[in-house]
């Protein structure tokens, strides 16, 4: 059997599109298949991110926030959102949402199975597993296949380890945020704590580095049991969920088409959609599938062609990262000085590609211009 489209992997990207796709009544009838080694059951992960407005996927978020806090050594804020939403999905409500959806649609089939390969020429694309061959139409990729060369000299891994954790006794102010807490040592390189209070008693507290290489696993428990005594002054506490994580945050070009194979489409961290200077990417993914879905609908290749804009943000991205992996400037002290001198708004746009030139000039220009001029035009 041929598919009109198989969506290799089933995580944020590919059940995004899944979902976009059956929500449209002009392609809700394509046959569509979906192939992921795992089957998606597990709380493994937490998204958050931020939008104006009610998303997509309004009806799972976890909580969300309309005051976000900065932390560092000597500057400390709280910032009202006027426009903006913090918000979080949790993994396992994401699967189970999409998925449950997707099961009420006779032409759509899931399969657990390893792919081995992918595989297109100027009709049809194919999707091998350890146990068969799938082709169709189009192939919509996440899974790690066509990532470029990653080393310490282009790339810093963005590793982290989160921790739910419930207080006996009401500690937390669900309406704040923690955004960046960076009153921690920075020997490893740029490191800060998260922290997004659900309750009273409960919250996601993470630990978060951008450095070379990841650390020992009971270095993140040390922290982060530090931090919970000495920053949050909570001593009685039971963990209800960990999760670990690394997101590539790289110079290295994640390109979202294949050379000579233009009918796979890579979506997600392998499309390029992980923001390389801060590793957010479930907004960009959203924006990324609701332009394929156009362009599905007017029966034009699926694959949005960067923008002039698009470009520039990857540069600003590059420009960034160029400077952290330089040493030029600690992360620490970047961030810090963004969030000292620009208001929440101008800087959660910027940080969401959403930002007007006027706003990327007053960013730009609360910098120390030697290291980014330099690193932006190493980057051109």
């Amino acid at each position: 059997m041929k598919y009109d489209y198989i969506i290799a992997g089933s995580g944020c990207a590919g059940l995004s599109l899944l979902y976009r796709i059956l929500k449209d009544p002009t392609l809700c009838t394509k046959q569509i298949l979906v192939v992921d080694k795992e089957q998606k059951n597990k709380n493994d992960r937490t998204w958050c991110f931020w939008e104006k407005g009610n998303g997509l996927f309004e009806y799972i978020v976890t909580h969300q926030w309309e005051t976000l806090e900065f932390l560092s050594d000597d500057f400390q804020r709280k910032y009202d959102m006027p426009a903006y939403r913090y918000k979080m999905i949790q993994g396992i409500d994401f699967y189970n949402f999409v998925i449950s959806f997707a099961k009420q649609f006779e032409n759509v089939r899931f399969i657990s199975e390893q792919i081995t390969s992918i595989t297109s020429d100027q009709k049809s694309a194919e999707v091998t597993t350890e146990k068969a061959t799938y082709s169709a139409t189009f192939v919509f990729n996440s899974t790690s296949l066509f990532y470029p060369k990653i080393d310490t000299k282009n790339s810093l891994l963005q590793h982290f380890e989160g921790w739910v954790i419930q207080s006996k006794k009401p500690v937390f102010d669900t309406t704040v945020g923690r955004l960046m807490d960076f009153r921690l040592s920075q020997e490893h390189g740029t490191t800060f704590m998260y922290v997004l209070p659900t309750s009273e008693t409960e919250a996601l507290v993470e630990y978060t580095l951008f450095t070379e290489k990841i650390l020992e696993k009971e270095q993140y428990k040390e922290a982060l049991q530090n931090y919970i005594k000495s920053y949050l002054a909570i001593d009685d506490y039971e963990i209800l969920h960990t999760e670990f994580g690394i997101i590539p945050m790289s110079l290295a070009e994640f390109s979202r088409d294949i050379s000579n194979q233009e009918n796979i489409i890579n979506l997600g961290t392998a499309g390029g959609f992980t923001k390389a200077s801060s590793g957010y990417t479930f907004q960009f993914v959203q924006k990324h599938t609701e332009n394929i879905i156009k362009l599905l609908q007017e029966g034009k290749h699926p694959n949005p062609k960067l923008t002039f804009r698009e470009k520039t943000y990857q540069w600003y991205d590059r420009t960034l990262l160029e400077v952290m992996l330089s040493n030029k400037l600690e992360g620490k002290e970047i961030f810090a000085t963004i969030f000292k001198n620009r208001p929440i708004e101008d800087i959660l746009a910027f940080l969401g590609n959403e930002s007007s030139v006027w706003q990327d000039l007053k960013i730009m220009s609360c910098l120390p211009i030697g290291p980014f001029f330099t690193a932006g035009i190493k980057q051109l």
